[in-house]
């Protein structure tokens, strides 16, 4: 079971990037059928997570320019469901749609 952080505040972005080690952003539609079935792909994977790592949760509908504010502080392409894997500031994996999966991001998080 993921213990989401909810990204519901601008500042947080800021802090994120701010913030030495890994952080992942699960950037999820709650209109999107695609963006929930990647959203229960990746909880039911989970397990292969190391733990210890912040896991947060942006529902993109509700947090349009906090959407905005992380395409732009981590210079990446706006995509939906998409995961962000965040190290010392610096976006250094993404995957979207159907690529994401928890096993994919435990190896660059373990690398």
């Amino acid at each position: 079971m993921i213990n989401w952080i909810i990204l519901n505040d601008e500042a947080q972005v800021s802090t994120i990037a701010s913030e030495e080690g890994d952080s992942l952003i699960f950037k999820h539609s709650t209109r999107c059928p695609v963006s929930m079935m990647a959203k229960r792909n990746f909880e039911s994977e989970s397990d292969a997570l190391p733990k210890g790592v912040p896991i947060y949760f942006l529902d993109l509908i509700r947090y349009r320019t906090i959407s905005a504010g992380v395409a732009e502080v981590f210079q990446i392409t706006h995509e939906s469901p998409q995961l962000l894997l965040i190290r010392n500031g610096q976006c250094i994996f993404t995957s979207s749609h159907s690529e994401i999966n928890a096993p994919d991001v435990a190896k660059e998080l373990l690398a």
